[in-house]
């Protein structure tokens, strides 16, 4: 396939499968503490509870920034040859890291910051893998520490996603059509002298803060 016409299917995909998502999920944005209009450069942590998880992230984004959003995601699941390729690589343009590290010598923290460096904004799950059980959240790794540090000046934006495990439940290959809601929270940035522990405590408090009340909670 030239590289036109992929780039042609790959906005194609792209528009199918967003639609696919709105049609699934009726996903709705909540928007607080700053205007998504506004072209900033961010790095949005989420939790992270499916494989569509960064797709409802992407799907809500205003279309102008979409392109410039790269998903980071584990090279071992999305490189593997076929439409699970053509899709992370050619329709969302992820930055896949190597979640085996042995022999390999790149630092994701490099790699994430290089993207950062060349204009693009992310999208990270801090919890490292897929939350298969009842806590709300697992326990942040490092990761988003180092990256805020690397890079203090770009804005870290918390992003609940709320519902999406109830559309895709484990061990179902049948999504159920559920209202999801992707809420994103005000910027955070690391303190000058703030220490990690402190810094992922305070990134995983706001994103608890935003997930959505139940009724008679």
């Amino acid at each position: 396939m030239g590289s036109r016409v992929r780039a042609v299917a790959a906005d194609l995909a792209g528009w199918g499968i967003t639609a696919f998502a709105r049609l699934l999920t009726a996903v709705q944005p909540v928007w607080q503490g700053f205007d998504p209009a506004v072209p900033q450069q961010r790095i949005y942590f989420a939790n992270h509870v499916s494989h569509g998880d960064f797709v409802l992230i992407w799907t809500v984004l205003p279309k102008s920034q979409r392109r410039r959003t790269r998903p980071v995601a584990g090279a071992d699941y999305w490189r593997k040859p076929g439409i699970r390729q053509f899709v992370g690589s050619d329709v969302f343009n992820s930055l896949l890291i190597e979640r085996n590290r042995d022999g390999v010598e790149d630092d994701p923290i490099a790699q994430m910051a290089s993207a950062l460096d060349e204009g693009a904004s992310l999208i990270i799950f801090p919890e490292g893998t897929r939350n298969l059980t009842d806590a709300e959240l697992l326990e942040f790794r490092s990761g988003i520490y180092r990256l805020a540090r690397a890079r203090p000046e770009v804005d870290v934006v918390p992003v609940w996603i709320d519902n999406l495990n109830r559309v895709l439940p484990k061990g179902s290959f049948v999504p159920v059509p559920l209202m999801c809601k992707v809420v994103f929270g005000a910027p955070l940035h690391v303190g000058e002298d703030e220490e990690k522990g402190a810094f992922l405590t305070r990134a995983r408090s706001a994103l608890l803060a935003l997930k959505p009340k139940t009724e008679g909670a």
